[in-house]
């Protein structure tokens, strides 16, 4: 079979722009709507792996293996825990066991030292949304090394301060270092800022354990977390096994992340079936311009015929021409996504995460707009091609 030159292809991208901004911006469109769908799922799992490591033990209470916000253990567990596991990781002679308290509680500017405290008191205020606080001891560090001090130091114990991670201080417009907060109605002291790029951390709001308990009226810890060192983790199974009265269970703490994602699984879904009905709009739009775009060119398709070229050459030409635009749009959709998409930050309730616009998104939107050339371009053929050889040169 003689097959048309793959410049011929080409060229007729170029006779009508206007067709080709239409294809090119539709198949744009879809791709950078898969692509976003994708980038959210990626980032969310990679956020939520990163969290947890799995050579920390996670005691929570029994009951509480999906939600250690709801989580209550009593405050003697990590001591108890220090001293009963042997070969726990030390540091300075200290193990590296931290206690710690998770709460979502409301977070908002405190304006009452500004000169517009009364005008923002007189005007309608809606509820701030809640943002994961976690108490924190110095041990804490160590079982999360994936949070550093950028700015400032950290709060100090009894004290009314706070630090924040990026993503959480982005909810609070103007906020900087040295702004005050109110934390469920009480005045913060913004102290250090923070960042835990690619985990859940990377959205909260840390302050110092008594206060946070204090805060809170509770006695109770939400879990304890235990770098395992050269520990089995057996042994903390057993730990928990043999103290009834903790009322605790241990996993790792990669596993409770990993079911903290199966949790998040439906939302995941959704997001990518949303993404798939809204960009049908578009594969609609590019299947109608290109069977406008081809429809238009029968007299040209029965020309070719009648040079001697065959009815499967002029359809490969065409899904050419069609294929090219596509991924010319799919390509477009990729660099904007990389350049203003990548890393955005997506609030949820255990923290933030950055969406990832990485080569399996990438991939995914390509392969989206190369579907999209090869179906769109199929009804267009088969008008252009099921007419005769005379009648097609007489359209």
């Amino acid at each position: 079979m003689k097959l048309l030159p793959f410049d011929y292809a080409i060229r007729n991208l170029g006779r009508s722009p206007k067709r080709l901004t239409l294809v090119a911006g539709g198949s744009a469109l879809v791709s950078f709507l898969v692509l976003g769908a994708v980038a959210f799922a990626r980032g969310l799992d990679a956020s939520l792996s990163s969290s947890g490591l799995s050579s920390n033990a996670l005691l929570i209470g029994a009951g509480s293996e999906e939600s250690v916000e709801r989580s209550e253990i009593p405050a003697s567990t990590a001591e108890i825990l220090a001293a009963s596991i042997d070969g726990l990781a030390l540091i300075a002679g200290i193990p590296a066991v931290s206690p710690e308290i998770h709460a979502a509680l409301p977070v908002e500017l405190d304006h009452s030292q500004s000169p517009e405290a009364t005008h923002a008191s007189s005007a309608i205020k809606r509820e701030a949304p809640p943002v994961l606080i976690r108490g924190f001891e110095s041990n804490a560090f160590i079982v999360h090394p994936q949070v550093r001090l950028t700015q400032g130091r950290w709060p100090t114990s009894g004290s009314d301060e706070i630090a924040a991670a990026p993503s959480a201080l982005a909810k609070l417009e103007g906020a900087t270092l040295g702004s005050r907060v109110l934390v469920a109605g009480a005045s913060f002291e913004i102290v250090g800022l923070f960042e835990a790029p690619g985990t859940a951390m990377h959205g909260e709001y840390w302050m110092r354990l008594d206060r946070l308990a204090q805060l809170t009226q509770r006695t109770t810890r939400s879990c304890v977390i235990a770098a395992l060192g050269n520990a089995d983790f057996d042994d903390i199974e057993a730990f928990t096994a043999s103290r009834l009265d903790l009322e605790t269970i241990a996993m790792h703490e990669s596993d409770y992340y990993a079911k903290l994602s199966e949790f998040f699984a439906p939302i995941r879904l959704l997001v990518i079936v949303t993404a798939i009905l809204v960009s049908s709009g578009g594969v609609l739009g590019g299947v109608n311009a290109m069977y406008a775009a081809f429809s238009s060119r029968v007299r040209e398709v029965g020309t070719l015929q009648a040079l001697g070229f065959s009815r499967g050459a002029i359809a490969i030409s065409l899904i050419i021409e069609s294929t090219v635009a596509c991924l010319a749009g799919a390509l477009i959709a990729s660099l904007l996504a990389r350049l203003f998409l990548d890393g955005i930050a997506i609030q949820f309730s255990m923290g933030a995460f950055g969406l990832s616009v990485d080569a399996h998104a990438i991939a995914c939107a390509l392969l989206a707009g190369l579907l999209l050339g090869l179906v769109g371009a199929a009804p267009a053929i088969a008008r252009c091609l099921s007419l005769s050889i005379p009648s097609a040169l007489r359209s």
